[in-house]
């Protein structure tokens, strides 16, 4: 019957999908090995240099390279089978990682190696989310998203608060061992946990690009730009894109929270506490909201819960102490499971052959606005409290959310067919494939 709801999936039906199993729990080792190492890279200059500035600038080297990644090697999980692209970022990811590890490594170099280690994520991370869409469908793709993102954020809490723990009992270079080991692990279950598939630009266009001579190819800055204007050239495509980079505000308290942690008379673990806070919240609400909430009520939804998300971090201008902080830094993050929405809708508009460079453009805009806002938070610190810098940033992401809120409601009114996540005209064949995240 045309006009019945399609049957509600189950997490049991997701999880009995062995492909998506094995997806998942590389997602889990890189994500948590990922976290702990930069956490500890970033106590270890605290605590030798005293600088919030100095810290945050290390910091943000985890999400900086994004631009490079995100821009230029997102499309390579198009061009080439997704699986491959995971195995080989995770090979070169776990080379670098080892190379840290090594007694008697300068600072100045792990930060470098971490920086270029980097680069590698947003191609795996294309590839990761793209492959996801082909593994699940219908609600089980929507309950898969919700799990991934989850995951993603369970992964960074974990992370955090290990890194907090390293630094206090085991130093810097344990936590990169363990780093360097995930990476080896989730190629093994990439690459023996999913089928060979090929690459999706290349059915179609594989024959004609071949009788093309190399000079005649596009080059990879004329396909950024194809992609850049792929998403800002559609209004809709635009404001979910900027719903998902209000992240870089709501985030800044990860930024500064070794000083933040200080400036309260705690230490490194008192620090991963404050970053495994802005994510717990998320973790815990967004598996609930995806079971529980139908796609039209999450999309009606998103607006407001994008500006209180914003709006919670101003009460650090009150100068709470650590257990409020982390109160109000959770409460926070509970709101932003918002970004479930948004990144399902957004993806819903992509077409599949252009999906994994579309997610990488979103992911990086995401990943370097981080970047930049640590960074800018931790000079802000050298003169404000960190408390006053966070309130800032919350002030400042809840006027752009209220302006997103709006437009949106313009673009897609409450109830509509948008709101349901689907584009007002039929979707061709390669559109088919159901909603998915971001994270």
């Amino acid at each position: 019957m045309r006009g019945a709801a399609p049957p509600r999936a189950t997490f049991r039906e997701v999880f009995a999908v062995r492909e998506f199993r094995a997806v998942w729990f590389s997602q889990v080792l890189s994500v948590t090995g990922d976290r702990l190492a930069l956490v500890a890279l970033t106590l270890l200059v605290f605590d030798r240099t005293g600088s919030p500035l100095l810290s945050g600038l290390v910091y943000a080297s985890g999400y900086l390279p994004w631009v490079v990644g995100g821009l230029f090697l997102s499309e390579l999980a198009d061009r080439y089978p997704r699986r491959t692209v995971m195995v080989v970022c995770d090979a070169v990811r776990a080379v670098l990682v080892a190379i840290m590890v090594v007694p008697h490594v300068p600072v100045w170099a792990l930060v470098a190696l971490l920086f270029v280690a980097t680069m590698f994520a947003p191609p795996f991370d294309s590839a990761r989310a793209a492959i996801t869409a082909d593994i699940l469908s219908g609600e089980r793709y929507v309950l898969g998203t919700a799990i991934t993102q989850t995951t993603f954020l369970a992964g960074q809490a974990i992370g955090a608060v290990a890194g907090g723990v390293a630094v206090a009992f085991l130093g810097v270079r344990p936590a990169l061992a363990i780093d360097a080991a995930t990476f080896v692990l989730s190629a093994l279950l990439v690459g023996l946990g999913t089928r060979a598939r090929p690459a999706a630009a290349r059915p179609e266009q594989a024959q004609s690009k071949r009788a093309q001579s190399k000079l005649a190819q596009p080059s990879p800055l004329a396909r950024m730009q194809a992609g850049l204007r792929l998403v800002f050239t559609d209004r809709a495509l635009r404001t979910l894109l900027l719903f998902g980079w209000l992240v870089v505000f709501y985030t800044i308290p990860e930024g500064i929270a070794a000083p933040y942690a200080a400036g309260l008379g705690g230490g490194s673990i008192a620090a991963g506490l404050v970053i495994a806070s802005t994510v717990v919240g998320t973790t815990i609400a967004t598996p609930l909201f995806s079971r529980f909430v139908g796609p039209r009520r999450r999309i009606d939804l998103m607006g407001p819960l994008a500006v209180l998300t914003c709006a919670t971090l101003v009460l650090t201008a009150l100068r709470p102490g650590l257990a409020a902080s982390l109160v109000i830094f959770s409460l926070s993050s509970v709101f932003g499971t918002y970004q479930l929405a948004a990144n399902t809708a957004f993806v819903i508009r992509v077409p599949n052959e252009r999906r994994a460079q579309a997610f990488g453009i979103a992911s990086m805009g995401v990943i370097v606005g981080q970047g930049a806002a640590f960074v800018a938070a931790g000079a802000a610190a050298e003169v404000l409290t960190p408390a006053a810098v966070i309130a800032i940033g919350g002030a400042l992401g809840t006027v752009v959310a209220l302006v997103l809120t709006l437009r949106w409601r313009r673009v897609s009114p409450p109830g509509g067919r948008h709101a349901a996540g689907r584009r007002p005209e039929p979707a061709p064949a390669s559109r088919s494939v159901p909603l998915r995240e971001s994270g």
